[in-house]
């Protein structure tokens, strides 16, 4: 760089702007590789928890509500962090947040492999909190890092390929899920520990800083105190409404904090002079629909896998391991259309991908809603895989379009936004589905189920009633889906060539 470009990038940064720096070549894959340790990562330990929880219940003397709160625990800490996570990341750079989380992740791998039996429990929540925080990082500013790392018109090629590792994870969960849970349900926490400490040496060499960020920030702390408090009261009371553990007027309680501390958080953020999130980025149409369509499609599906166990192994029949292993359609599908999806989103356009894909997945959602029994595993596998394969179509042009219409200093922030709504939407739909499928079945057969499987064939009554909050809580998706694509289709379209020179201007 010459004198005269180092003067202008030091007077750029001086004005509170951004520089794009270009990164060395083959650094797009070198990004890649990284974030994909991670994707695979948390995709792996979120399969192979599934699996190992039943021994999990068992091994620690806990209750099947403690267990609900292991996986509650990990994704209400995460949704209500992502955003301020995301402003960080625009002041301090990806890279040291980055490997913070995969550091932090891998501490609380290694905390929750040691669990103790006398806390029933309730230590390995705290430990999954603090896997959380990690994941909070982690998965933040892996979408950043790599639409730093792609260029404009390659954005969408590698968030497809991102994805190739977290449908991975999804599907070797099981397997390796059920192989450590024969050694010790431990091992499935500390596996994460070698892998962690891989991530974290491997990120620490290897990523670059592409984007140099403005200098002088100021960070939020009212808007960020507000936002945590405000979404963590609302997470959690909904999720004490589907998983009772405390009194109703401690839960209502939760709801009146909920509500002055959003209400204050939009106040703080209208007058912060540099918000932790600004709201106007929602004033771009393309924005705020892929982002409305992003939460309503975690909405929609956020429970449907967690219900497809329990469909797995009460009615159907069916082990622990074996459930999850004949969730494969639905990740195999996912691994196959996601990378495609991004490329092409780089080349056509994302709008009518993104919304073609919700209208597969509704597809695959109105089959399920009629699953009885007696369907034949073939037929639920149609169904598992449109509902995956719909969904790889619809995330990648989404996440594309959603990032390409902010400048290179916001994409922490647009990520966080766009990984909160998704879990957000999410932990909603667990609290919706919830009492609609399991809260009408007896305790104790619950508990049965869920520990060991094995069918309720000797229960035709709690059978029928199981399968009839199936069938309600799948056409409840069915119909936010359509919504969602309803949404995508009312965003302006998407071009590439159009992105980038957005962008561009929006850097000058």
């Amino acid at each position: 760089m010459s004198v005269a470009e180092k003067t202008e990038s030091r007077e750029v940064l001086k004005e509170g702007l951004h520089v794009e720096a270009p990164p060395e070549p083959g650094y797009e894959w070198v990004a890649l590789s990284v974030t994909t340790v991670g994707a695979l990562l948390a995709a792996l330990q979120g399969s192979s928890l599934i699996i190992a929880l039943p021994d999990v219940l068992t091994g620690l003397n806990a209750g099947f509500l403690t267990i609900m709160w292991v996986l509650l625990g990990y994704l209400l800490i995460t949704t209500a962090l992502v955003p301020v996570v995301g402003r960080l990341a625009d002041m301090f750079g990806r890279k040291r947040l980055y490997v913070a989380g995969f550091a932090v992740f891998t501490l609380g791998s290694l905390l929750a492999g040691v669990s103790q039996p006398q806390f029933h429990g309730w230590d390995l929540v705290a430990y999954r909190v603090v896997q959380g925080v990690g994941g909070a990082l982690l998965i933040t500013n892996s979408t950043a890092i790599v639409a730093d790392a792609f260029r404009h018109g390659r954005v969408g090629l590698g968030l497809g390929i991102n994805q190739v590792a977290g449908a991975a994870g999804f599907l070797l969960g099981p397997v390796v899920g059920g192989l450590l849970t024969a050694l010790s349900w431990r091992w499935v926490f500390l596996i994460n520990v070698p892998l962690g400490i891989f991530g974290t040496l491997w990120g620490i060499w290897r990523l670059r800083e592409p984007v140099r960020l403005p200098a002088h920030q100021r960070f939020d702390w009212l808007g960020s105190l507000t936002f945590v408090v405000g979404l963590g009261s609302l997470l959690m009371a909904l999720s004490l409404m589907a998983f009772p553990m405390l009194p109703m007027p401690i839960v209502y309680a939760m709801f009146a904090i909920a509500v002055v501390g959003l209400a204050a958080f939009v106040v703080t953020e209208i007058k912060a002079p540099e918000p932790m999130l600004d709201l106007r980025l929602f004033s771009d149409r393309l924005f705020g629909f892929a982002t409305l369509a992003g939460g309503l499609n975690g909405l929609a599906r956020g429970a449907v896998l967690f219900v497809l166990i329990f469909f797995l192994q009460g009615p159907y029949g069916q082990d622990p391991l074996m459930a999850g292993l004949m969730m494969t359609p639905f990740g195999a599908a996912f691994l196959l259309v996601g990378p495609l999806s991004g490329y092409l989103s780089d080349r056509y356009g994302s709008r009518t991908l993104a919304t073609a894909g919700l209208l597969v997945s509704a597809v695959g959602l109105f089959g399920l809603s009629t699953v009885v029994t007696a369907t034949q595993y073939w037929v639920l596998a149609v169904y598992m895989s449109l509902m995956g394969g719909g969904s790889g179509l619809f995330t990648s042009p989404n996440v594309n379009a959603l990032m390409s219409t902010v400048p290179p200093r916001q994409r922490g922030t647009a990520s966080g936004i766009n990984t909160m709504v998704g879990n957000t939407g999410q932990m909603l739909s667990i609290a919706i589905a919830f009492p609609l499928v399991l809260s009408r079945i007896p305790e104790d057969v619950m508990f049965r189920v869920f520990l060991f499987g094995g069918g309720m064939a000797d229960m035709p009554e709690v059978q029928r009633t199981f399968e009839a909050g199936l069938h309600q809580a799948f056409l409840v998706s069915f119909g936010i889906t359509l919504i969602a694509a309803l949404a995508s289709a009312l965003r302006p379209a998407h071009s590439p060539r159009e992105a980038a020179a957005a962008a561009q201007a929006a850097s000058a």
